[in-house]
């Protein structure tokens, strides 16, 4: 059965990726470019959502992973996964996200020169930040990629074993008081000691904090939908539990780093707050969604098909128009609602009237080409002819 409600957080965590980024040009932390004014302030919010938005997309993926093996074979979905992920990887490397280094070189007048004399530099000059080849905003996809390929065999075996011990376990255990907090014992290990010594850097090979941060995320969505009705009827009778779990380990998070200075004491106090926060806030989104987005509509199934190209686009988009943007003397709110309007707007432009209707383009943005049904003829007709 179709769970709408994971369609709908899918989309909506995806919009929210987009305001999220588009913050990332007005605050103190490092951005490709940046605002002619920063906005201290703005760290608050954005740090609310950092902590679990991107947990959410891994913990997301690895449901819709059970639900695409319930499908196929071992090696029609690890085909299927480099058809979708490897694609539009390797497409965005070349097409999408040289124009982001572009601007970015021109912003730090490390470039001079037009676009297309920009562009064959991409491979020669190594992999950015000291070159120009990226992926960018893109990291997920790889990070997607190996995820479903590492774990696919083990997957397999669950899905083909829906009783075995590990699954029967997870069943017996999330519908009790603290039985959801049981998982957040490996995500405290990896923050409290791989963390302090691998920060993130979304480039794969050195990035192990988030590496197995983000696949733990990932089996976890596997195991817990798994789970099948236990999830959902136990995630959303909760909810109002981990809502004020999230609030208030929020709040904390924020009393501890604004009161305390950096100690061995602070950092194992606050790894341990930070994964109750995300995985209560991860767990509070499901439950919510569970009560009040379980619903199909024609804008969902539009959505749903839209929000990858979106999230291929978005950021170029952004880039091209902050570019122009950042240096002019106008306020948050003009150039915030410029850049998500036109962000957004050109974002669907493209979509509607160049992805999304020609067939050719399509596995390059990771959507299946549509299939063309054949009508069958009434049967007088086909006798006349």
């Amino acid at each position: 059965m179709r769970r709408y409600d994971l369609d709908w957080l899918r989309v909506l965590v995806f919009c929210l990726l987009i305001f999220y980024h588009v913050g990332m040009l007005f605050v103190p932390w490092g951005f490709h470019i940046k605002n002619n004014v920063i906005y201290d302030w703005l760290v608050y919010p954005m740090s609310f959502t950092n902590q679990w938005r991107l947990p959410i997309l891994f913990v997301i993926s690895g449901m819709g992973t059970f639900y695409a093996l319930q499908k196929r074979t071992l090696m029609q979905f690890s085909w299927e996964r480099i058809k979708r992920l490897g694609i539009p990887l390797l497409f965005g490397m070349f097409f999408i996200v040289p124009p982001q280094v572009y601007l970015e070189r021109l912003d730090k007048l490390q470039f001079n020169g037009y676009y297309l004399d920009f562009w064959p530099s991409l491979t020669l000059t190594g992999i950015y930040p000291e070159g120009n080849f990226s992926w960018h905003h893109l990291w997920f996809l790889p990070y997607l990629l190996i995820f479903s390929l590492l774990l696919a065999p083990i997957m397999v075996y669950l899905k083909n074993h829906p009783k075995n011990k590990l699954i029967s376990w997870i069943s017996k255990t999330i519908p009790k008081t603290f039985g959801f907090y049981i998982f957040i014992i490996p995500l405290y290990l990896f923050e409290a000691f791989l963390e302090p010594f691998f920060p993130i850097t979304h480039a794969l090979i050195d990035d192990w904090f988030n590496f197995v941060n983000c696949i733990t995320l990932f089996f976890y969505g596997f195991l817990l939908v798994a789970t099948k009705d236990v999830f959902w009827q136990s995630v959303e009778k909760k909810k109002k539990y981990f809502l004020g779990m999230g609030i208030v380990s929020f709040m904390l998070l924020i009393l501890i780093t604004h009161t305390y200075e950096d100690s061995t004491i602070r950092h194992f106090t606050e790894a341990f707050i930070k994964v109750t926060n995300l995985w209560s806030w991860v767990l509070g989104l499901f439950g919510y969604a569970a009560s009040f987005l379980n619903k199909q509509s024609k804008t969902l199934s539009y959505a749903n098909e839209a929000v990858y190209p979106f999230y291929i686009l978005h950021q170029t988009v952004m880039m091209i128009i902050a570019y122009y943007l950042i240096n002019q003397n106008w306020s948050l709110t003009v150039k915030a609602s410029i850049l998500l309007i036109g962000t957004f707007g050109f974002s669907w432009l493209i979509y509607e009237f160049l992805i999304r209707r020609w067939t050719f383009i399509r596995p390059f943005f990771g959507l299946k080409n549509k299939t063309i049904v054949a009508v069958n003829l009434p049967t007088t007709i086909q006798k006349n002819k």
